[in-house]
């Protein structure tokens, strides 16, 4: 009998991943990942994933399933893979996506290998997304999942063949109420559990705070800059805002101003009118392909720059050095450097990179 080792978030999703793989023939363990200790959130916060009650809640539904249970304690991969990397972003500049580098590193990296090491031919987790082979190629492709409104490949882009080859998502066809149903049916306490939608080790969506917890620093003040270069205000810190903002600027300059750029080194951040957001192109990196190893010719797409938005009709471009540029149809407000870009061709996702410069 085939093994696969269940990622168990604790929520309903993962639950009834693993139901249906048990249901599918597999002889299946249940396995939550510790990603890091209550030192990190703060005082009086609560993280969205990962807590005490997640574990039990994920213990409950493996005893219901008669399967075994472990918790895995990847607390030094997490802080190296996803928070020194997720502050070294937005100390450079730019602003960072750390889910994407926690199913990287994480949930598809250190618990592969553990799946490996218990003689486990696949992992499994909740996420909505579908997996094909391709007849003529034998290369695996990752589609959109049956339910747009919860479709999870944005965050999966970085997934390598090898990674793809060991992974099962059962609930790609899925919608979510029939998950949840079938969580009822079956008594699982996490049947009505909500969703998380915050970045675990920041729920309360205070970056900088988590920031100066981890590193001891304080980031100084500086200088807002309009668009001529000329000073308009003090802003709390660089690292505070992200391209597009308009928020919590403190600024009173007679219309609307966002966030248009941001100068690390200098400590200052330029605010204009929301006409100078927008980007007819973008250069990207560290681009990870689906059909084939590299692109090598240009090729029509819709690229999506955050998992929240639509995506728009784009054409992209092979560069040197792995580089590419996506040229949109017509100009996309808010491109910003650090953040995903995710290429389609209908349902299939063709690729996906890190974001380097937005192109005005």
């Amino acid at each position: 009998m085939k093994k696969a080792l269940i990622g168990m978030s604790g929520g309903v999703d993962s639950s009834v991943a693993a139901y249906l793989t048990q249901q599918a023939g597999f002889d299946c363990i249940g396995a939550t990942m510790r990603l890091f200790g209550n030192d990190v959130l703060g005082e009086e916060q609560e993280s969205t994933c990962c807590s005490l009650d997640d574990v039990e809640d994920a213990r409950s539904v493996a005893r219901r399933m008669g399967i075994p249970h472990y918790t895995f304690n990847f607390q030094d991969d997490f802080r190296r893979c996803v928070m020194e990397k997720f502050v070294a972003s937005y100390e450079m500049g730019f602003t960072p996506s750390p889910c994407i580098d926690c199913n990287r590193f994480l949930k598809f990296g250190s618990l592969l290998r553990r799946a490996r090491e218990l003689g486990c031919s696949h992992v499994v987790t909740g996420h909505y997304a579908q997996i094909r082979v391709d007849p003529e190629t034998g290369r695996f492709l990752l589609y959109q999942a049956k339910d747009p409104a919860k479709d999870q490949t944005y965050f999966l882009y970085p997934l390598t063949q090898e990674m793809l080859a060991h992974t099962l998502f059962p609930l790609g066809a899925l919608t979510k109420a029939e998950v949840r149903a079938i969580a009822a049916d079956h008594g699982f306490v996490t049947a009505k559990k909500r969703d998380s939608q915050d970045i675990c080790f920041v729920p309360d969506g205070d970056y900088c705070a988590f920031m100066e917890r981890f590193t001891g620093k304080r980031y100084a003040p500086g200088d807002y800059l309009d668009q001529q270069g000329q000073v308009v205000g003090r802003h709390q810190g660089a690292v505070r805002y992200t391209i597009g903002q308009r928020k919590g600027l403190g600024l009173a300059m007679g219309s609307p101003v966002y966030v248009c750029g941001k100068d690390m080194a200098a400590n200052t951040v330029t605010v204009g009118p929301d006409s100078a957001l927008y980007s007819g192109a973008l250069r990207a990196n560290d681009w990870n392909w689906f059909p084939f190893p590299a692109l090598t010719e240009p090729q029509t797409v819709t690229a999506r720059i955050r998992h929240s938005q639509k995506s728009y009709p784009a054409t992209v471009y092979p560069e040197a050095d792995g580089f590419a540029r996506v040229e949109f149809d017509t100009p996309v407000r808010a491109v910003t450097p650090g953040q995903a870009v995710v290429l389609y061709q209908g349902d299939l996702v063709l690729g996906g990179g890190t974001i380097t410069e937005a192109i005005r």
